[in-house]
């Protein structure tokens, strides 16, 4: 282990941040990098801990604790330290496939269960981890392994988001023939169209996909599976389909006044949004969505805060986040030990830019929506929020959050965005394949399997866990690849 005195010498720092003030004002990055030199202190406070928890990848109390792709987090950080940069991208890249895509996006589960963190502030191992692999690319250390030989096999992907894009990197590492089919324009699923362009830079997915398709893997766009083709001619072109569809099916808020026009899924608004910007290579901002609205986000997610940040972007009149839970506390409670997964607020970009544009954090708490109400042309012009308690179900035990009688309460609103989460994969790609499905709607393994209920049909990913983080879907996407592997070759070396 490197400088076994790091974490006593050096306090947590990271990059700068563009202020509020000018980020808003496009639709760029704004997280900018330490110098190298700086990093490598950050990397020298990984402590020489006995058991590193930050890569253990493991459920404690129904939560994730650490990395599920057990990237060898404290190996990394060593070699980061010593300024060895390619042996660190080596190492890392031993066990991930896309650090450029988890250090934006990832909530850092391994900073979370760092023994750093118990009484100090954790290491920043999700900006050295970004540190490593943009070096990689500044140096041309990135390629993507083009196989020497073939094995005749043919392996079909459902889907191009980041268990999709996983299982195919490896499955053409092997040496079988990947074909990718995407039913959008563009190449990356929810990471091309779920996911704002300032959190996620759209060019380093085009940065990944040009490698990959250099290495053989075909990518086919515009082709909805289970529409444009059928699952049965697949399997007969195909040795193995692998369905990475993502949990694409969005939750629905069933209020008097749903019709009203106005109301939109979050994800679909992400995606215009998104697809706006790249068509006009980013001169064409579509401020006609939200620009001088009152703005409600039902969902206090990632995906809500997404859209916060969006909508502010688009010069809405105000945004407001409604959250159906209470406020989580700002510090661990006892019930919630390290190295569980901290229950605690945080704020994210969209709430920071909504405070500081109106003054107050958009979010509301224990609150939903009752009511949407409409003009005589059918468009949306209030809603009736009400407030929300907890209360125990009589016959299930469980606790449910049930509506205040006498707290409603009207407020303006033209434009209504629901982040409530998803119910699962859509039907009509299930149906085709003939894949059984539980009771979220998932397609249906054994469990810690990925062969789904028909012969030679595979699963990863959001549609088989349900609705998760990028860096389960690339574990995922990773594990099925290895899965049919084993299932076409007899064993496998991935």
């Amino acid at each position: 282990m490197g400088k076994a005195t790091g974490f006593l010498e050096y306090e947590r720092a990271e990059g700068t941040v563009r202020t509020e003030k000018d980020r808003v004002k496009d639709f760029e990055e704004f997280h900018e990098r330490l110098p190298l030199a700086k990093q490598r202190e950050q990397a020298a406070r990984c402590m020489d801990c006995g058991i590193p928890f930050c890569q253990a990848g493991m459920m404690i109390a129904g939560m994730a604790s650490g990395c599920p792709l057990h990237n060898l987090v404290p190996e990394v950080n060593d070699l980061v330290y010593r300024g060895r940069m390619e042996e660190a991208y080596q190492r890392l890249s031993v066990t991930h496939s896309f650090p450029e895509f988890t250090s934006r996006v990832c909530p850092a589960l391994c900073e979370a269960a760092c023994t750093c963190g118990l009484k100090d502030e954790p290491v920043s191992t999700k900006e050295n981890e970004k540190a490593v692999i943009e070096y990689a690319y500044e140096n041309g250390l990135v390629k993507e392994i083009t196989p020497e030989y073939r094995t005749g096999k043919k392996v079909a992907i459902v889907g191009s988001g980041p268990s999709g894009l996983a299982a195919a990197q490896l499955l053409n590492r092997r040496g079988h023939s990947v074909t990718v089919y995407e039913r959008r324009d563009r190449i990356g699923g929810l990471l091309r169209y779920g996911i704002p362009n300032m959190k996620l830079d759209k060019s380093l997915i085009d940065r990944r996909v040009d490698l990959m398709k250099e290495a053989g893997v075909e990518f086919v766009v515009n082709t909805d599976i289970g529409k444009d083709i059928s699952g049965e001619s697949l399997l007969k072109e195909y040795d193995s389909v692998v369905l990475c569809c993502g949990a694409s099916n969005p939750r629905d808020i069933k209020a008097p006044g749903r019709d009203a026009n106005g109301i939109r899924f979050a994800v679909d608004f992400l995606s215009e949004v998104t697809k706006c910007l790249l068509d006009s290579n980013f001169e064409d901002v579509p401020y006609d969505l939200a620009k001088d609205k009152d703005v409600i986000i039902i969902g206090g997610g990632d995906t809500g805060n997404d859209c916060v940040g969006s909508c502010i972007r688009l010069g809405a009149k105000s945004v407001t986040q409604l959250e159906m839970m209470p406020c989580p506390p700002e510090k661990r409670t006892e019930s919630n030990p390290w190295p569980e997964w901290p229950k605690i607020l945080k704020v994210d970009y969209g709430q920071e830019e909504a405070i500081w544009k109106f003054g107050e954090d958009p979010r509301v708490y224990q609150t939903t929506v009752k009511e949407f109400k409409k003009d005589k042309k059918g468009n949306l012009k209030e809603v009736v929020l009400v407030s929300l308690k907890a209360e125990k179900d009589a016959k299930t035990g469980r606790m449910n959050m049930v509506p205040v009688k006498g707290t409603e309460k009207t407020v303006p609103a033209q434009l209504v965005l629901i982040a409530a989460g998803f119910l699962g994969s859509e039907q009509y790609v299930t149906d085709t394949f003939g894949v059984e499905t539980d009771s979220r709607t998932n397609v249906k393994t054994i469990p810690g399997a990925y062969l789904a209920s028909k012969d030679r049909v595979y699963t990863a990913g959001d549609m088989h866990r349900g609705q998760s983080l990028v860096v389960w879907a690339i574990a995922e996407g990773r594990n099925a690849a290895k899965a049919v592997d084993e299932a076409l070759m007899g064993f496998s070396n991935l």
